[in-house]
């Protein structure tokens, strides 16, 4: 089974590798270094797969004897994906896109090993409150929102802005662990 063989997480997410780390699985951490493109001919889902698969090829290369795990996230508001901000302002601008709707994240994973290549993602819809300017200042001011696409962190300060929550909730930490447990299982 997938626990006795060796693993690189293809990624440098904390959250990513705490997650990682619930499912008891030995792993090192060498981050891919691609520089991510998004296809316009293909849907979100179809692009979260493929960026999560070009960083886990990419370490791939480089470790051909261990399995490879990349993974990629994208959160969704109409259609309009939000990055990570680069500063206060786009933090600001993209907190208040979000209060008081309903946006989506979708997360992808890739898992390759000399014999097999398997893809797949998860999603979720996420629905904040109605945040006060006062409330997005503060959670900026936290820098929590600096470095997490859509400029929040749920498991962390954002937390108490969401409502509701549809669909895979560690998608939207990073790592659909169901369905990566479930094919780690299958090696």
């Amino acid at each position: 089974m997938y626990l006795d063989k060796q693993l690189i997480l293809a990624s440098q997410s904390p959250r990513r590798k705490e997650l990682l780390d619930q499912l008891e699985l030995s792993f090192e951490v060498i981050p891919s270094a691609i520089e991510e493109h998004l296809d316009s001919d293909k849907s979100l889902a179809e692009n979260v797969m493929s960026l999560a698969e070009q960083k886990a090829l990419d370490i791939y290369q480089k470790h051909p004897n261990k399995i490879i795990l990349g993974f990629d996230t994208l959160v969704t508001f109409n259609g309009n994906i939000l990055g990570k901000p680069t500063n206060n302002e786009e933090a600001f601008s993209m907190l208040k896109t979000l209060s008081g709707t309903t946006h989506e994240v979708f997360t992808g994973c890739a898992v390759i090993t000399k014999e097999k290549r398997r893809s797949f993602y998860g999603l979720a819809k996420v629905t904040f409150a109605h945040l006060s300017t006062d409330e997005i200042n503060d959670y900026i001011a936290s820098k929590e929102p600096m470095d997490k696409a859509g400029a929040y962190a749920i498991q962390g300060k954002a937390a108490k802005f969401v409502k509701h929550v549809e669909g895979d909730y560690y998608a939207i930490i990073g790592v659909p662990i169901y369905q990566l447990y479930n094919t780690l299982k299958t090696l």
